[in-house]
């Protein structure tokens, strides 16, 4: 019987995207990687060249796919590609496609906020939880997840793979909430601001453990770039 080691998560956000570009909402909707996206996802596959991958992962979503491709041909290696419908972004209903500005200006409302700063000013730390479940809470679709929903398919999601691959390294391509509400549940003092596309997230397992050991890193699309 295999011995399990320790099995290191490369997480990373897929490339940039037209929706991105667009500050519009993005969860289960999904929009094409723009010229910018692609270059990242670029310099990510070159700069993660001299890393050995035993698996892929990524979401259901075509951003992630794409972007894999891309990280792929670029990095000179080629894995089965695992699609986890777990890995999605968070879903938010009918504010799928809105405006973000809109979506969080409409959720300071509803919690007796006049605008978005004065919500983050006394729910910093707090917002994303809140964000989630006044989306479930205001969704007649019946769509959007509420926090517990979105986290219990996170945390899952990330067992089925440690459990899947029990030892070295493993490259994960999802999305920009996810990587920071992952953060926020494995170790809170790693979250600090909004995910980079491209950026790599390191969270190991080892001994029914997860530990965060770098966040939000973009060293690995720096080493990509092509210097003229």
């Amino acid at each position: 019987m295999k011995m399990a080691g320790k099995v290191t998560l490369y997480v990373t956000r897929h490339g940039k995207t037209m929706l991105n570009t667009t500050e519009r909402v993005q969860g289960w909707a999904d929009s094409p990687l723009t010229a910018e996206g692609v270059l990242v996802a670029e310099q990510l596959g070159r700069g993660l060249a001299d890393t050995k991958f035993e698996a892929l992962y990524t979401s259901d979503r075509g951003r992630t796919l794409e972007t894999a491709d891309i990280v792929m041909r670029h990095g000179g290696f080629e894995l089965p590609v695992n699609q986890l419908k777990g890995l999605r972004e968070f879903g938010f209903g009918k504010f799928e496609g809105e405006y973000n500005l809109f979506m969080w200006e409409t959720v300071s409302k509803m919690h007796g906020f006049d605008s978005v700063e004065a919500f983050f000013d006394v729910h910093k730390h707090e917002a994303p939880r809140i964000m989630i479940d006044a989306v479930a809470d205001m969704d007649e679709t019946g769509m959007a997840e509420n926090w517990d929903i979105f986290t219990e398919r996170l945390l899952q999601s990330l067992d089925l793979i440690c459990s899947e691959q029990t030892d070295g390294n493993v490259l994960v391509i999802c999305h920009g909430m996810v990587i920071n509400i992952l953060l926020s549940l494995l170790d809170p003092t790693r979250v600090d601001g909004p995910i980079e596309n491209a950026s790599v997230t390191k969270i190991s397992y080892e001994n029914g453990k997860y530990t965060v050991e770098s966040a939000n890193d973009m060293q690995y699309v720096a080493r990509g770039v092509v210097k003229n």
